[in-house]
């Protein structure tokens, strides 16, 4: 086999491993995201389709929850400042879902495999959430305050507005619904809405 060819099955195979965890460059531009990452779009898309979830809607709570960074984690906790004693909750991945969340949408979906790292089942997994929330609260899908509120608090902390006494979590999924309305804008604009 020539040398030129050993490289390439080489770099190919170093490419099918790990991932692109870092985030896109233009994290207030949906188009330069879309563009710079087309599997996101393709991804968004798939789920907009399944669960009936926008993809600006999606979009914005991955830009709050992980800043499109595929293996974000919540900080760590340190005891008296110096000791660490761990991470403060285990959100993981672009949709920040917790251990028991996500063990529950593997289980309703059948999709046992699926992994918060991988953007096509972070965004399933965001679609679903936010398809029963739609369900059981009455949440609009376009409404991406809410589903957020929804998305943070869990449905029964939605349900109990326990958000109410967060004005910071307000101000957050304020934030979202905005984010959400310019990316829905800039989509249109660039005709991916």
């Amino acid at each position: 086999m020539s040398r030129l060819l050993k490289l390439a099955i080489v770099g190919l195979v170093a490419s099918c491993g790990g991932g692109n965890y870092s985030a896109p460059r233009q994290l207030d531009n949906a188009c330069a995201i879309v563009a710079e990452r087309p599997a996101y779009y393709r991804a968004m898309k798939a789920t907009e389709r399944k669960w009936g979830v926008p993809i600006h809607v999606q979009m914005a709570a991955i830009h709050q929850e992980s800043k499109f960074i595929g293996d974000a984690r919540t900080p760590h906790q340190y005891a008296l400042g110096v000791i660490p004693i761990g991470r403060q909750s285990s959100a993981f991945g672009y949709s920040q879902a917790l251990d028991g969340t996500w063990e529950e949408y593997q289980k309703e979906t059948g999709n046992r495999r699926a992994k918060r790292d991988n953007i096509r089942h972070a965004t399933d997994f965001m679609g679903w959430y936010m398809h029963n929330s739609s369900r059981r609260l009455g949440i609009s899908k376009w409404d991406a305050t809410g589903q957020y509120l929804a998305y943070h608090e869990g449905r029964s902390g939605f349900a109990r507005q326990s958000y109410l006494s967060k004005p910071w979590l307000v101000r957050v999924a304020n934030q979202v619904g905005q984010r959400a309305a310019m990316y829905r804008a800039q989509l249109v604009a660039c005709r991916k809405g």
